[in-house]
């Protein structure tokens, strides 16, 4: 067994202990000796999921600023998270609102300037019971059919029971869609983008 390949296969290469142990037919315990003996430090439980779930790296890649126009949606798509995207969720960059011309600007901002695949994407729909749940549905998917999203991205269509007073109607005449990219790194990066 040789140190300096195991270290290779774990910094390099991003395998796990696990794998290395497979490889050399012993035991992880061998391997984390090797390890801690060329004094490579051990990823954390979180940093090995997102390697496992990320296999040929992260699926996004944040565009560097060159122009005006550039420029412009980076700082529209961050205002837009920071206003209306959902901080407190730790493993995924979200932002809902009843706007289809707010949505998209988002999206654009995720598929421009973050470099997300748009096939990743996923949309939650919240309506209220006395909405029609499938014109809802097809009214967001019209709204996002220049996107290329399609009817399996959306989880569930969530149904709220109605309010009687306020002017809900007018505002959420075809419910409340969030927008989900699952990624802990993006949402860590945006995050540390904001003043806060």
């Amino acid at each position: 067994m040789d140190g300096a390949t195991i270290k290779k296969l774990y910094v390099n290469d991003k395998k796990s202990s696990a794998e290395i142990a497979k490889i050399f037919k012993c035991s992880e315990r061998a391997v984390n000796y090797w390890l801690a003996k060329y004094e490579v430090k051990k990823r954390s439980i979180s940093e090995a999921v997102y390697l496992k779930n990320n296999p040929s790296g992260d699926p996004f890649k944040i565009k560097p600023v060159q122009n005006l126009e550039d420029a412009k949606l980076f700082g529209l798509g961050l205002g837009l998270y920071w206003g209306e995207g959902n901080k407190k969720n730790k493993n995924s960059v979200r932002l809902g609102n009843t706007d289809p011309k707010l949505i998209k600007k988002f999206l654009e901002f995720l598929m421009r300037i973050c470099g997300i695949e748009k096939k990743k994407l996923r949309f939650g729909l919240q309506v209220f019971s006395d909405m029609n749940t499938g014109r809802s549905l097809k009214f967001w998917l019209k709204e996002l059919r220049e996107y290329g999203i399609n009817r399996s991205q959306f989880f569930k269509v969530t149904v709220t029971p109605a309010r009687s007073l306020g002017n809900y109607r007018e505002k959420s005449k075809w419910g409340v869609l969030t927008v989900h990219f699952s990624n802990t790194k993006l949402k860590k990066l945006l995050d540390g983008m904001l003043p806060l």
